[in-house]
């Protein structure tokens, strides 16, 4: 499930691929007045606001959330190693850098020597054309042919064809988290590694067999885990925008599974950063972090037998990490 070395090579080598370009040239459209409209709600005013945490928090989560269909939230397990192709190095590195130190605030490890990206940043110009070459080159990176490890056709074709300024794919993996092995079957995967038995019909030759240490009407042992993500970036589209803003952005994207249809604008969130980036969040918001803490929460449900009860879960994590944040600082002010 590693992606392979010669993915950087490959983003590289493309067709239709310009310079490494320079994210801090001056914007070439002026910004457009917007009309006027409420303004986005911040997690720390939820309070003063009379919403209940709880209830917010769940909003948030089932708006930007995107679990590949029947599945749970998936999350990176253990660490990631972040790669940037196509940005001139004065720009790339803090990229890295910052997608890297979000991993680690999360208790990943990231970014260590002779890794392999696990999360391939490409900026392209003409993003749709490239996308359109890219999966056609590698298909199988993209859609595996294993069930519950993407979202499936139609949003491949959204993110080939879709027209936004970043565009991303994850690839997560059903396992069994006592043991770390996949529960699913791979394309001509035999169970154990072994041969098949006479007339290769038994459907244990092929199904992988996991044990259930405890059964539960409410949480199974099974998880998602995250095993790669691509991210597009389309540098004809990021007027405006700045590097450390497009730093936090895409750490966002490149950690949790986010809705690229969502319409964060309710909320204060750097996914905003895009609807206007003179008036966006310069960085990660209290929103974008609680809900990558709730997400990451050790103590966290995340086990839970179905997606209204793991969002539930999360959102729950996400209010108690927001009131624990808020003691801590009540306590150091006194």
């Amino acid at each position: 499930m590693a992606v392979l070395p010669a993915l950087l090579a490959l983003a590289l080598a493309a067709p239709g691929q310009t310079a490494p370009v320079d994210l801090a040239a001056p914007p070439q459209t002026p910004v457009v007045p917007q009309a006027e409209v409420q303004a986005p709600v911040r997690l720390e005013d939820v309070v003063v606001d009379a919403r209940r945490l709880e209830e917010a928090a769940e909003d948030y989560v089932d708006l930007i959330a995107a679990p590949v269909r029947r599945r749970g939230l998936a999350r990176w397990k253990e660490g990631v190693c972040v790669g940037v192709a196509n940005l001139r190095p004065e720009v790339a590195q803090p990229i890295v850098d910052r997608v890297s130190d979000v991993a680690r605030s999360l208790g990943l490890r990231a970014h260590e020597p002779e890794c392999h990206p696990s999360i391939l940043i490409i900026a392209t110009s003409g993003a749709w054309a490239f996308a359109e070459d890219f999966v056609a080159r590698r298909p199988r990176l993209f859609r595996v042919g294993a069930t519950g490890m993407d979202r499936g056709s139609a949003a491949l074709r959204a993110f080939i064809h879709g027209d936004r300024p970043v565009r991303w794919w994850h690839v997560s993996l059903p396992v069994d988290s006592e043991t770390g092995m996949a529960i699913v079957r791979f394309p001509g995967a035999v169970a154990g590694g072994a041969a098949p038995t006479a007339g290769g019909t038994s459907a244990q030759d092929y199904a992988p067999i996991t044990a259930v240490n405890a059964p539960s009407r409410l949480n199974d042992q099974y998880e998602d885990v995250l095993k790669r993500v691509f991210i597009i970036v389309d540098v004809d589209r990021l007027q405006g925008v700045g590097t450390a803003q497009l730093a936090d952005y895409l750490a966002m994207v490149a950690m949790a599974q986010i809705d690229p249809e969502a319409d964060a604008g309710a909320f204060d969130s750097i996914l905003n950063l895009f609807g206007d980036p003179a008036a966006a969040p310069t960085g990660l918001t209290g929103w974008d972090r609680a809900y990558l803490d709730g997400l990451y929460d050790p103590a966290s449900e995340i086990h839970r037998i179905n997606q209204r009860a793991q969002v539930q879960a999360v959102a729950a994590a996400i209010a108690t990490a927001y009131r624990d944040e808020a003691g801590e600082d009540e306590e150091a002010r006194r």
